[in-house]
């Protein structure tokens, strides 16, 4: 009971008889009415200029250090001393009811001030429009503890991304597809209300896939949409030569033999670089990676194919919703069984 498993360690496993018929009768949409994915709070994915591109493809938006916006898509990303900051300013003025969506954007969200400063916050925000995320965090109990107080969303993941050297060089982690289904047993035997963001590490639709089928809410996404031509880090050719936006989309379209050459660069958000860009003096040791990825495809063709396969497992489970689809029966796989279908 106490040996944790990832992704791979498993698949999902088909209804005996399912009666769906065609995929299309399964909705990949939430409560929210938008998909299941959410925008990670990364200056080389997402930036104020070209978040509306995710929206319009159906995704909720954390904007990294983004001042305002009282947009239901878009979650304000901010620090613990900002959010500390925040909480002050409801002494002075009365609480604004307008839409309002905060994440606090921290590496260890397991620190008891985040927890105190968290139930202030959603006492001075009770009936309004406030909602608030917090994480990340990598202990289904600290899940528990969040939820207890009615915290909105929950980041669960620690160390798994693709930019983050945090397990890596300390040792703390948590197996991300036994966190989330230990998280949602939680919810569902409690009946918490508070949202599962898992976030970390995704590198396959299948993963995803996974990932909301063992009871994730949503799942953050900031590597994988690095590598869509949309994203906010600046197009290079063999990674020596910069092209505007309006270059990189007329040489993929009328060049595609080009499409091989085109890289972004990627890079955590707890590097020095990100650091000295948001005018630190006294820089920390990184827990963070910066690289470069290839350009792999444009964000529709990726959301197109995300439906598609969605839909598609959801018809194999004979899940017409998501919520349906987080009751799906999984097994556990030799590696002898993954390299029979992992290509």
């Amino acid at each position: 009971m106490n040996r944790k498993f990832d992704f791979k360690d498993i698949t999902l496993v088909p209804e005996v008889l399912s009666s769906i018929s065609s995929r299309t009768s399964c909705s990949i949409l939430n409560d929210k009415g938008t998909l299941p994915i959410m925008v990670s709070p990364m200056d080389t994915v997402v930036s104020e200029e070209n978040y509306e591109l995710f929206i319009n493809q159906g995704f909720d938006v954390c904007l990294p250090r983004c001042e305002y916006s009282d947009s239901k898509n878009i979650f304000i990303s901010i620090s613990l001393d900002e959010f500390e900051e925040y909480i002050t300013y409801f002494d002075d003025f009365e609480v604004d009811k307008s839409p309002k969506r905060i994440l606090v954007d921290i590496a260890n969200g397991h620190m008891k001030k985040l927890y105190d400063l968290s139930k202030t916050f959603l006492s001075k925000t009770k009936g309004t429009n406030y909602e608030l995320m917090v994480g990340n965090i990598a202990n289904p109990k600290t899940y528990q503890k969040f939820a207890e107080i009615g915290v909105h969303y929950i980041r669960v993941g620690i160390g798994g991304g693709s930019g983050c050297l945090t397990s890596a060089n300390t040792g703390i982690h948590y197996p991300m597809a036994s966190l989330i289904n230990e998280c949602f047993v939680i919810k569902k035997q409690n009946g918490y209300q508070t949202k599962i963001v898992a976030d970390g590490g995704f590198r396959n639709y299948d993963d995803i896939i996974k990932a909301l089928a063992l009871g994730a809410d949503y799942v953050m996404l900031g590597g994988v949409l690095n590598k869509t031509l949309e994203s906010s880090s600046e197009t290079e050719l063999f990674k020596l030569f910069p092209i505007s936006e309006n270059t990189s989309i007329y040489l993929w379209n009328e060049f595609p033999f080009l499409r091989k050459h085109f890289y972004k660069k990627f890079r955590g958000m707890s590097t020095k670089e990100v650091q000295k860009k948001w005018g630190k003096s006294k820089l920390t040791t990184s827990e963070g990676i910066t690289k470069y990825n290839k350009v792999e495809y444009t964000l529709s063709s990726w959301t197109e194919n995300l439906k598609d396969y969605l839909r598609s497992a959801m018809s194999y489970t004979n899940s017409t919703t998501l919520e349906e689809f987080k009751e799906s029966e999984h097994v556990f796989i030799s590696q002898n069984a993954l390299n029979r279908f992992h290509k």
